[in-house]
Parts: C-alpha cells; structure tokens; sequence
C-alpha cells in the first residue's frame, strides 16, 4: 500500500483522511463542517429568518405579456418535457411527462391539450391551453 505522506504514520494517515472524506468526495451531509466555527449563526431575536424569497413575493420581472406565476407554470411543464419528446402530439407528451414522474397538476394540464396537433415547443403547448406567452418588441 503506497502512503500518502512520509510524516506521519499509515494509521494517522488514514485518520486525517476519515476526516475530510465527505468534503473531498461530495457525500457530506447538508451544513457538514469539519470545525464548528464555519457553521452560519441563526438569525438573532430580533431578526427574520433567512428565505429565497422575502415575505413570500417574487421580486424581478416577468417577460410582457406574462406573469410571474405564468412563467413558473410554464417552466414547470418543460422540465417534464424534455428536448427528446419534441415534436409531439398530445398523447405522446403526456405518456412522456408520466414517465418521467411529473406531478398531478403538470398531468393535468397535458390532459387538456387537443389531440389533433402536433407540437414543436412548450411554448406552442402553452399556447393551446389557452395561455400567453412572452410577446417581443423588435
């Protein structure tokens, strides 16, 4: 066995590298520190809680023509749809969203679509719900 350093023990060693395993391979539990001084400090007692979002409203802007609840519902239909499934017909964009384990509401929404098209986009889905999409200035 070829030792990883020449001062200190194979038994050390190996210690030192038990220590640091879960940072170097990426395994380590969430929040993991070797030392406790790297953990963050909990917000104070006066002090809010540490969110993604801050008083639960989305701040930035959402493309016209869209709100910002239109564009997380969209973005959330894609990502049961990837790039392999398109063009597609209803029936075969639904079959491809339940094997990849989308959610009810993602279902549902396929569920709607007229069986008589064929789709080139998620954006074109969007559309045929009955739904905007981004319009664009030129």
């Amino acid at each position: 066995m070829e030792r990883g350093s020449s001062k200190h023990g194979p038994r050390v060693d190996e210690q030192m590298a038990a220590e640091v395993r879960g940072q170097t391979q990426g395994n380590a539990p969430a929040g993991a520190r070797a030392e406790e001084w790297h953990e963050p400090e909990p917000a104070g007692d006066d002090q809010p809680e540490a969110t993604l979002i801050p008083d639960g409203e989305r701040r930035g802007s959402a493309p016209a023509g869209m709100t910002a609840e239109e564009v997380e519902q969209r973005s959330e239909l894609g990502r049961f749809l990837p790039m392999s499934d398109w063009p597609g017909d209803a029936a075969g964009l639904r079959a491809a969203a339940r094997e990849r384990k989308a959610p009810d509401r993602v279902l549902a929404l396929l569920d709607r679509l007229p069986e008589d098209r064929h789709y080139r986009t998620v954006a074109e889905v969007w559309a045929a719900l009955g739904h905007a999409n981004e319009t664009h200035r030129w």
